[in-house]
């Protein structure tokens, strides 16, 4: 019978992973579709990916499929065949990483969940495939060109905080369950003109297009397959590239570069820095935004408290954590401006 889930541990693979020189590829996909059989398609597909050697995190529910992943580059054509063996997954677009040093992910995770991307609708009548039209990086350009058009960023406070297109409206705050209703308040005046909605590799702006259209808002566009693709598209066919900064992603890289921009502050001491690291305190883990300065100063913690704990010996770190149980932490908007001391 075979092993449907990972038996060894991370820091064991986090190892192989590194020492071995074979490059990877890192990519991601996501279709809306309905899954009958949710639980058979998640075993299928890892089995299927199991054998391509891939490592990642990918949801899957009945409205459809999420995945961020590596494969060795070696079998990047071999995923695309596996993938159109399964019907609902024909002609998928895969959204190449745009730094790609396929050191992305360390083992494999197939998870089902209530939806792929937490939404919190409730009303019945909401339908996830009205969404808005598709908008290619060149599409994109032109509408965006007009001063009338508003363009919105569906994404957390913290990846809108390191990099963005040009003029992008921002919807501050840390999940997009919240951002929903936040970006139909923030627009209710504006539900005549065109409204460009973008995120990273393309579906949450694709729900959030349909969520608009669900308020009553009429001319709702999204940009197709996200920062990622509309990057690597702008470099292939010479269009100019309106996004400024940094991309952050959700693997162990937390961030890709697209421009030289440095448009963020350091968390700590608010010079300028767009760097996201995870405080090195395992009680703490909050993820912010650290300049070398500073990361030399508190040993690569969020505060002195952090520093000092480090510096314990490991058992007493351990009793101090106890019981604790954090969930995604985040550093809040303009808290450079209270630094923890």
């Amino acid at each position: 019978m075979a092993v449907l889930h990972n038996r060894v541990s991370n820091k064991e693979l986090k190892e192989l992973l590194n020492n071995n020189p074979e490059p990877r590829t890192t990519l991601s996909f996501y279709k809306y579709v309905r899954i009958n059989n949710v639980e058979q398609f998640r075993n299928n597909l890892y089995i299927a990916l199991k054998l391509l050697h891939a490592y990642g995190r990918i949801y899957v529910a009945h409205e459809g499929i999420n995945a961020q992943m590596s494969v060795p580059t070696k079998n990047v054509e071999a995923l695309k065949l596996a993938l159109a063996e399964t019907e609902i997954l024909k002609n998928v677009r895969l959204n190449i990483a745009i730094d790609n040093n396929g050191k992305s992910f360390w083992v494999l995770t197939i998870k089902v969940k209530k939806h792929i991307v937490a939404d919190n609708i409730t009303d019945e009548n909401f339908d996830a495939s009205n969404t808005g039209k598709y908008l290619n990086a060149e599409a994109f350009n032109t509408l965006t060109n007009n001063s009338n058009t508003i363009v919105v960023d569906m994404r957390n406070h913290y990846e809108y905080e390191v990099g963005h297109f040009k003029n992008a409206i921002e919807v501050p705050s840390d999940s997009f369950r919240a951002q929903l209703p936040m970006a139909a308040e923030m627009l209710k005046d504006a539900k005549a003109k065109d409204i460009v909605m973008y995120c990273t590799g393309g579906i949450r702006c694709e729900k959030a297009s349909a969520y608009l259209k669900h308020k009553g808002f009429t001319n709702v566009y999204h940009l197709e397959g996200g920062i990622i693709n509309y990057t690597k598209t702008a470099k292939e066919q010479g269009l100019p590239n309106k996004f400024v900064g940094k991309n952050f992603v959700f693997d162990d890289r937390l961030g890709e570069r697209i421009t030289n921009d440095i448009i963020a502050k350091c968390h700590q001491c608010g010079s300028p820095a767009d760097t996201h690291v995870n405080c090195l305190n395992q009680g703490c883990h909050l993820l912010f935004i650290q300049c070398n300065s500073c990361k030399e100063k508190y040993k690569g913690c969020c505060s002195q408290t952090c520093t000092n704990i480090i510096a314990m010996p490991v058992e007493a770190q351990i009793a101090l954590r106890k019981g604790i149980k954090n969930d995604r932490m985040v550093f809040k908007k303009g808290r450079f401006n209270n630094k923890p001391n």
